[in-house]
């Protein structure tokens, strides 16, 4: 094996590991909200003139989980299959876009000083490339795990647990049934990914170099998190139909066919608004989670790069010493 093969492996593992943290912590904090947008968006899809919409349909999914028996349960029901989705969509996520960014990079802008984060610095196209096309892979990847959430999550079916869940997935949909509302998925999450990654890193820029002095020092981890937050609420509003088109296909399979017909179905129907559904539950989700996962990302890669830089120096040092 090369010395190149010996070094990336262990931070390839790393950022897979620190993606994988960073995920499970969002997810499980956050379930609770993520658990409110879906029953949102399920309750309209079942609209009709006189069902209710934005806070009247958040008001009504409140109190059926406040009916529920045990209410720390019901507040987190779905909470396996999301941390699993998105932890392991995250250290899928971080892994293939530290590699696509690292082959991207830009000696010019590598050497940028004064910066809240060691990741590869990209061009605006690079930066929506690379957020894209890593977002979309693991998307993909993690799509089966995305249906079994989303279904678990609401009350159309009664399931008790995710091997079930799967086993009747299977039984009346198939393969494809872990597939519903793909096409959607990925619209969303593509876009969405690549905007996010431009807006953050041209956050982290501007803010660095308000805030931070020619040393690095500054609060990293504040502008990190305050640039994921708005990354996240700006691309969440942008994104919102997708996903309301998204949950309504892999709920209702058979009543939302394609994105394309579950669009017009939803517009024709209840207006352009159903479009917005669970928008505000889903920009606070969005926002809270990625300045969650990015900062603890973020922070766990500094201190990694901290310490391979200084074992490298160390390494360096001594092979001077073996040549004298």
């Amino acid at each position: 094996m090369s010395d190149g093969a010996r070094k990336t492996s262990p931070k390839s593992t790393f950022h897979f590991l620190a993606g994988l943290s960073s995920g499970i912590t969002s997810a499980v904090l956050l379930q609770p909200i993520d658990l409110l947008k879906t029953r949102v968006q399920q309750r309209t899809s079942h609209s009709t003139p006189h069902h209710p919409h934005g806070a009247s349909a958040l008001r009504l999914a409140l109190a059926e989980i406040r009916s529920a028996p045990h209410l720390l349960p019901a507040l987190w029901r779905g909470a396996v299959p999301s941390a699993l989705r998105t932890g392991f969509g995250s250290a899928i996520y971080f892994t293939s876009l530290n590699s696509i960014r690292h082959r991207l990079s830009s000696p010019a802008l590598a050497n940028a000083n004064n910066h809240s984060s060691t990741l590869p610095k990209l061009s605006h196209i690079a930066n929506l490339t690379s957020g894209a096309v890593a977002r979309s892979f693991a998307g993909f990847i993690l799509m089966p795990l995305t249906v079994l959430k989303v279904r678990y999550e609401s009350t159309l079916y009664n399931y008790n647990s995710l091997p079930r869940a799967a086993l009747d997935i299977y039984r009346h949909e198939g393969i494809r049934g872990f597939f519903s509302g793909f096409g959607a998925t990925a619209i969303r999450d593509a876009p969405y990914a690549g905007l996010y990654i431009l807006f953050y890193e041209q956050s982290k820029k501007h803010l660095s170099n308000l805030y931070m002095d020619k040393s690095g020092n500054g609060g990293a981890a504040t502008i990190n998190f305050a640039s994921a937050i708005f990354s996240g609420a700006v691309c969440s509003a942008i994104s919102n139909p997708f996903d309301a088109v998204k949950t309504r296909i892999q709920l209702q399979p058979d009543g939302y066919r394609n994105m394309v017909h579950a669009a017009k179905r939803m517009v024709s129907e209840e207006g352009l608004r159903s479009l917005m559904d669970g928008l505000g539950l889903r920009m606070g989700r969005k926002a809270a989670s990625s300045a969650l996962a990015w900062t603890v990302y973020e922070e766990l890669i500094r201190r990694a790069e901290g310490s391979w830089t200084k074992k490298d120096g160390v390494r360096g040092g001594e092979k001077e010493v073996g040549k004298l």
